[in-house]
C-alpha cells in the first residue's frame, strides 16, 4: 500500500494527504491557545454575566415602571444612570473607589522601601521572610476577615491589651485590605528590584546621582511594568472585593459588591443588581486595559548584571532591615497571630468541631474540588498566557474573572445552567475560572521575559512551536508557572463567593462552614469559625508552600 500522501486521485482526495493533514493539524494546534481560553471565558463568564443582566432589562428595571413611549425609548439610559441620582448607591459607589484607591496608596507608601531593603540587602532568614510574607494573601479572605476581627475587633486582641475597639469604623476594612494585599506589592517589588541592571545604576552614580535620585531616575523606570501589576491586582481585589467588605465594612462602609449580593439574595432586585454591577464592570475594566496596555509597551527582557545583595554593615543599614521585618510582622503576621492566640483560649469544647462530621466532610470537599480546579486552572492559565503574546486584548481578557463580580457570576450560572447546578463539574468550573488569571498572569510576565533569540534558536534546529515551549520556553518560566500554581491553589482552597450560590449542603466546603458559624449568635459560634479558620489557614499555606517551594537546582542555583 502506497503512503496516503502519494495516492493517486481525485483533488478533492489529495486534500487529505500526509503534508496536508500535518498542515492542518498544526495551524489547527496555532489557534488552540485562542480558542480554548476564549470558549471557557464565553461559557463560564461571558454569557452567565448577560443572562443576569437581561434579566433585569425591562421597563422599569431600576424602580417604578417606565413608560417607553413618553420615555422615547431611552428608558434603559435612565435607568442606566439611576445609581447616581440616588445619594444612597452613590455614596457606596465612591466609597468602593476610594477605599480601592486609599490602599494602592498606603501598600506603595509602605511597600516600596520595604522591597527595596529586602532586593539590596541579604541576611538571615531573608528567603523564609520572602516566602512567609505571601501568607496574607494565601489565606482565604474569610479567614483575612476573622483575623482583622480577632486582633481589632469588640473581643479582640488589642482591644484586651487597652487599645481602642474599631467595629464599625472604617479603619476595619482598610487594615484589611492592606493585610491582605501589602505582600503582593513587596513581593512584585522586591522581584522587580533585584533584575535592575547594574551597570545603569554604576552609571548613574558615576555622574553624581546621590542614591535617591538614582532609584528615581534608574530603578523606578526599569520596576514600573511589575509595580503597575501589583497596584492593578490591589485595586482589583479591593474594588470588587467580597469577603472583606461582608464581614468587615458592615451596614456603614459596605461596597458596591456587598451591595449587589444584598439586592440579589435578600431582596431579589435583578434589574438594581444588574446596574451596579455593569458600572463595577465598566471601572475594573478600564483599569484592567490601561495596565495591559502599559505592561506591553513596558515588559523588557530580563538582565544578567543584576544589582547584587549585600550584607548590613553600618547601624542605620542594620535598623532598616529590622525595622522592615517588624513592619512585615506588624501588618502581616498579626492578625493570624490573633486569630491562633483565640482559638487557643477558646477551650477544649469548641475545638471538638474538628471531629464533627460536617467538618470532616467539608475538608474533603474544600481538599477535591480544589484539586480538580487546579489542574483544569494550569491547563487554561498556560494557554491564554502564550496566546496574549501576540494580542492586546488577550493579555486584557486575563482580568476578565477579576472584572465582573464573583456575585453576579454565580448567579448567571443559575439562570443560564439551570440543569446544571446539580453538577459538581459546574462548581469546579467556576472555581477554575477565578484561580486561572494567576497562573496566565505569572507565565504572561516570564515569557515576556525571555530573550526571542531562545525560541529562534529552537526553531533553526527543526523544532516546531510546541515543541520549542515545551523544551525551551517552559523549564526556564518552571518557577513562574509554579508561582501562578500556587496563587491559583490558594484561590481554590478559600473560595467564598460563588460557592455560597452554586454549592449544594453535601458539597459544603470550610469557607461556608465557617459563614455558617459566623451567622449564628453567641460567642461559641464565633469561636468555632476561628478554630475553623486555623484548619482552613493551615491548608491554604500547605497548598502554596507544596508547590511554591524551590526545587533542589533552583535552591543550588539561588
Amino acid at each position: 500500500m502506497k503512503p496516503l500522501g502519494l495516492a493517486k486521485g481525485p483533488p478533492s482526495v489529495a486534500l487529505f494527504s500526509w503534508p496536508a493533514a500535518t498542515r492542518l493539524g498544526a495551524r489547527a494546534a496555532a489557534y488552540l491557545p485562542v480558542l480554548v481560553p476564549a470558549v471557557f471565558l464565553l461559557v463560564m463568564l461571558l454569557a452567565p454575566a448577560l443572562r443576569l443582566m437581561l434579566q433585569g432589562m425591562a421597563p422599569g428595571w431600576f424602580g417604578a415602571p417606565v413608560d417607553l413611549e413618553a420615555s422615547g425609548g431611552l428608558a434603559w439610559v435612565t435607568s442606566l444612570f439611576a445609581p447616581w441620582q440616588d445619594a444612597y448607591l452613590r455614596g457606596r459607589m465612591a466609597w468602593s473607589l476610594t477605599q480601592a484607591a486609599l490602599t494602592c496608596m498606603i501598600c506603595l507608601l509602605v511597600g516600596l522601601p520595604l522591597a527595596w531593603v529586602l532586593a539590596r540587602f541579604e541576611f538571615a532568614g531573608r528567603t523564609l521572610v520572602l516566602r512567609l510574607l505571601m501568607l496574607p494573601f494565601v489565606v482565604p479572605t474569610l479567614v483575612a476577615a476573622l483575623g482583622v476581627l480577632a486582633l481589632m475587633g469588640p473581643r479582640g486582641l488589642l482591644v484586651q491589651l487597652g487599645g481602642p475597639d474599631l467595629q464599625g469604623t472604617p479603619w476595619l476594612l482598610l487594615y484589611g485590605n492592606v493585610f491582605f494585599n501589602l505582600c503582593v506589592l513587596v513581593r512584585a517589588a522586591t522581584e522587580s528590584l533585584g533584575q535592575v541592571s547594574a551597570a545603569r545604576l554604576a552609571a548613574a552614580r558615576s555622574l553624581g546621582c546621590t542614591p535617591w535620585r538614582a532609584f528615581w531616575r534608574v530603578e523606578l523606570p526599569a520596576i514600573a511594568p511589575w509595580l503597575m501589576s501589583a497596584l492593578c491586582l490591589v485595586f482589583l481585589y479591593c474594588f470588587s472585593g467580597f469577603g472583606l467588605a461582608l464581614v468587615l465594612g458592615g451596614q456603614d462602609y459596605g461596597t458596591v459588591e456587598v451591595e449587589i449580593y444584598t439586592l440579589v439574595a435578600h431582596e431579589l432586585q435583578l434589574g438594581s443588581a444588574s446596574v451596579l454591577a455593569l458600572w463595577v464592570m465598566a471601572f475594573t475594566g478600564l483599569v484592567a486595559w490601561t495596565y495591559a496596555a502599559v505592561e506591553r509597551r513596558l515588559a523588557t527582557p530580563l538582565r544578567a548584571d543584576t544589582v547584587p545583595r549585600q550584607s548590613p554593615r553600618t547601624p542605620l543599614q542594620w535598623a532598616a532591615v529590622i525595622g522592615c521585618v517588624a513592619v512585615l510582622a506588624l501588618v502581616c503576621a498579626a492578625p493570624l497571630v490573633a486569630i491562633v492566640w483565640r482559638a487557643a483560649h477558646a477551650g477544649a469544647q469548641v475545638w471538638a468541631v474538628l471531629s464533627d462530621e460536617a467538618t470532616l466532610q467539608a475538608l474533603w470537599n474544600t481538599c477535591r474540588f480544589s484539586a480538580s480546579a487546579l489542574a483544569v486552572a494550569t491547563v487554561l492559565g498556560v494557554l491564554h498566557a502564550v496566546a496574549a503574546r501576540r494580542s492586546l486584548w488577550l493579555r486584557t481578557a486575563v482580568f476578565l474573572p477579576f472584572v465582573v463580580s464573583p456575585v453576579m457570576v454565580g448567579f448567571g450560572l443559575l439562570l443560564l445552567y439551570p440543569s446544571w447546578t446539580n453538577s459538581a463539574g459546574l462548581l469546579v468550573a467556576a472555581y477554575a475560572l477565578l484561580a486561572y488569571p494567576f497562573v496566565a498572569k505569572a507565565v504572561a510576565s516570564a515569557l515576556d521575559g525571555l530573550p526571542a533569540s531562545y525560541a529562534d534558536a529552537a526553531r533553526s534546529l527543526g523544532a516546531n512551536p510546541w515543541r520549542a515551549f515545551w523544551r525551551v520556553s517552559l523549564p526556564l518560566i518552571a518557577p513562574a508557572l509554579r508561582r501562578g500554581m500556587a496563587f491559583a491553589a490558594a484561590t481554590a482552597v478559600g473560595e467564598f463567593a460563588v460557592s455560597l450560590f452554586l454549592s449544594r449542603p453535601e458539597w459544603a466546603t470550610l469557607t461556608t462552614l465557617i459563614y455558617q458559624h459566623l451567622g449564628r449568635p453567641g460567642a461559641a459560634n464565633m469561636d468555632a469559625a476561628l478554630v475553623l479558620a486555623c484548619v482552613l489557614m493551615l491548608l491554604s499555606f500547605a497548598a502554596f508552600m507544596l508547590i511554591e517551594w524551590p526545587s533542589r537546582e533552583e535552591r543550588r542555583d539561588a
